[in-house]
């Protein structure tokens, strides 16, 4: 008898480890802090749990520098307390997903170092993207090798005293591997086995999309998701089919989730056929509107293009969208109600959902942090013009009155808000009317629907700027608009994401109904 695989209807919580929680006292959460609270999660009724970097870096980029690969950075803990915390996660039947960050490495790392110290043209250096200065400098005035840009700001290339650039996509501590070399696909085949061979049950692979570069580097229109020289060469596609192979020797369902910011859901489908990623993130639904029109049309294209889709509000990397939704709403709640609402619409559809630490507890952008407590290199790189993503990475509240609201006795890397004594996980554990007991109840609900339901929609007649769509025995119904709709006709509400009076839809409110 046939099951599905686990991943293709999973709910996966994403840790930012540095801010989840804090064992040792230090101010940075660890994986200690993630063992004590596996029972939370486990309780709030999500499937696998995905961690960002663990690994020793310098954290120029929080992380997303890695130094080893092979090894949990003392900040965080040992790999004896990795071991740990893979046989709890398990304990409590919950799946565990590393980050993995295979585009560049910490240019502390062993490998760049050694390119630094060896000659132009040395295999040391073909690890790496090294090239020497652009052929038309006398006449552009440009000397580095190309146009290209740094994602976080400035030129994409720093010179290195013996006159030679190297490429380096975000910071100048993030050097980019040259994967056209083939040392360094062994290498990631092997850091892929270290872990699976440690228990983990599958990856997210940071800028899945990156790894080759067109031949000969040419110059590219600035603009990150734009078709060029940088993105979405075909030859990264052979390299996922290597790491399936990897992946499918292991047994368990070990899978793949691919970070592929892409023009396209057609795009995004070529990650994800069947000798490659088992799931792409899609981001469509996370930079939608607060818009039925939109919302439609995320779920048509993703659906058309994507035997397995995915759905994510938020991440590490993007205003909390309680914020985004609440944004321009004369309803000082409105962003909270409309969170609440696109989650109970999120989870009725086909495929998996990502959450985002915190988002269970309705937390909003933190947008006041003080100059000299920023810490992601978006904001350094840009003097200050960009605040970067340090307003969505604040430790977590857990308890008490005041900060650190449980996070750990030793304060907070990030300062916490001072009115976040209201959303702490243990004062909303108490309280029914709570975003963290809607998230129990929805992700419950959903639990006891799976395999019930059909892997399509069929979008019913909606009034105003409100969608109906039905899976099965299902309808889920939601209203973006600014006007109470009728309902449609049902027997029963499963839950709803606000107060109903068994007749209409307020706005900002979704629900789920079932006709018996």
């Amino acid at each position: 008898m046939e099951t599905t695989p686990w991943w293709r209807d999973a709910v996966v919580y994403e840790i930012y480890v540095r801010s989840f929680a804090d064992a040792s006292g230090d101010g940075t959460g660890d994986l200690a802090g993630i063992r004590s609270r596996l029972p939370y999660l486990a309780e709030l009724g999500v499937d696998a749990i995905w961690l960002t970097p663990f690994y020793p870096s310098p954290m120029a980029d929080g992380g997303y520098d890695v130094a080893d690969y092979r090894d949990v950075d003392p900040l965080f803990g040992t790999l004896a307390d990795f071991d740990a915390l893979v046989s709890d996660t398990h304990a409590h039947g919950l799946r565990l997903i590393v980050d993995i960050v295979p585009n560049h490495s910490s240019s502390a790392h062993p490998w760049f170092q050694k390119a630094l110290a060896s000659p132009k043209g040395s295999e040391e250096r073909d690890r790496y993207m090294f090239r020497d200065t652009s052929p038309s400098a006398a006449q552009t005035g440009r000397k580095e090798p190309n146009n290209w840009l740094s994602t976080f700001g400035g030129p994409a290339w720093t010179q290195v005293p013996d006159g030679q650039w190297y490429l380096h996509l975000f910071a100048p501590q993030q050097p980019d591997f040259n994967w056209r070399n083939p040392e360094v696909r062994e290498e990631f085949l092997d850091i892929l086995r270290f872990w699976l061979e440690r228990g983990v049950d599958g990856f997210r692979i940071d800028v899945a999309m990156g790894l080759i570069k067109a031949e000969g580097l040419p110059d590219t229109d600035p603009g990150f998701r734009s078709r060029s020289p940088i993105w979405s060469q075909p030859e990264v596609h052979d390299i996922y089919r290597d790491w399936r192979r990897v992946l499918d020797s292991y047994p368990g369902e070990r899978a793949a989730v691919g970070e592929v910011w892409t023009d396209s859901a057609e795009d995004l489908a070529l990650y994800v056929r069947p000798d490659e990623l088992h799931q792409s993130f899609n981001f469509a639904w996370l930079e939608a509107p607060w818009s039925a029109t939109a919302f439609r049309k995320v779920v048509d294209d993703t659906l058309r293009s994507m035997s397995s889709p995915t759905w994510v509000l938020s991440n590490h990397d993007v205003v909390r969208h309680v914020t985004r939704y609440g944004e321009g709403s004369l309803n000082p709640s409105a962003g909270v109600a409309r969170g609440r609402a696109a989650l109970l619409a999120m989870l009725s559809l086909p495929g998996s959902a990502y959450l985002y630490q915190g988002e269970e507890l309705g937390l909003p952008e933190v947008k006041n942090l003080p100059p000299e407590a920023r810490q992601d290199p978006i904001f350094s790189r840009s003097n200050g013009e960009v605040l970067g993503r340090d307003g969505c990475r604040v430790p977590l509240p857990w308890s008490g009155t005041q900060a650190p609201y449980g996070f750990g006795p030793g304060g907070s890397w990030l300062p916490q808000p001072a009115d976040w004594a209201d959303l702490t996980a243990e004062r909303q554990a108490a309280d029914p009317s709570s975003t963290l007991w809607f998230y129990r109840h929805a992700l419950a609900t959903r639990r006891e629907l799976r395999g019930t339901l059909p892997g399509t929609i069929s979008w019913q007649d909606a009034p105003g700027d409100a969608l109906f769509f039905r899976r099965g025995p299902l309808t889920c119904v939601i209203n973006c608009g600014e006007e109470a709709v009728p309902l449609p006709p049902h027997d029963r509400v499963l839950i709803s994401s606000g107060p109903l009076d068994g007749t209409t839809l307020p706005p900002d409110t979704a629900a789920w109904l079932v006709q018996e």
